[in-house]
């Protein structure tokens, strides 16, 4: 897995563009993040399973939405800032169509028991892929003793006593990397 190329050959732009476009029309009610590892990490190979969470990692702690974070960290791995170009362009503009014609036939029909009926459907389904990618992602992070209890501090902090995710950030973020900076430097 070199920058920007596969087994194949360089990866071309109208690629980068679909996968994204792919990645964001198959992720109803959510779960972007759980379906952009499918076809990244394992469908795509563009990523190991060690990038993809260091790269969301980050992505998520950055300001802005955390899939055009991503797409843009894909898009310029692949091939550069044209390829960040066309990752969003890929992620945003035919959802942004779509989105934009649901909304009018929600606010038209959004009294009727099956539109109801769809949006709590795709709520669970959203949850579902969200667990699904905590479980998978959390066999290869949560190793030992010491990441399962930074993964349980950050969830009290920030989950159940609704503490800023900063302010949590700023608590688990160096208590991460003073665990995690000697075992790098002896690999």
């Amino acid at each position: 897995m070199s920058d920007g190329a596969t087994e194949s050959g360089p990866v071309g732009l109208l690629e980068v563009a679909t996968t994204f476009n792919h990645i964001a029309l198959a992720s109803f009610g959510g779960g972007l993040s759980a379906w952009s590892r499918v076809v990244l990490v394992v469908q795509k190979r563009w990523l190991s399973e060690e990038e993809f969470l260091s790269a969301l990692t980050m992505c998520r702690i950055l300001p802005g939405a955390n899939q055009v974070n991503l797409a843009v960290y894909v898009g310029t791995k692949m091939r550069g800032i044209p390829g960040a170009l066309s990752a969003l362009l890929g992620l945003c503009l035919l959802p942004l169509v779509f989105v934009l014609g649901l909304a009018f036939v929600y606010f038209r029909f959004k009294e009727v028991p099956a539109v109801k009926g769809v949006l709590h459907g795709a709520s669970a389904a959203a949850v579902a892929l969200t667990l699904t990618m905590v479980i998978q992602t959390g066999r290869k992070c949560l190793t030992g003793m010491v990441p399962v209890a930074l993964c349980v501090t950050s969830f009290v902090l920030n989950g159940l006593l609704r503490w800023p995710l900063l302010l949590t950030l700023a608590i688990v973020a160096p208590l991460s990397l003073m665990w995690a900076w000697p075992r790098r430097s002896r690999a």
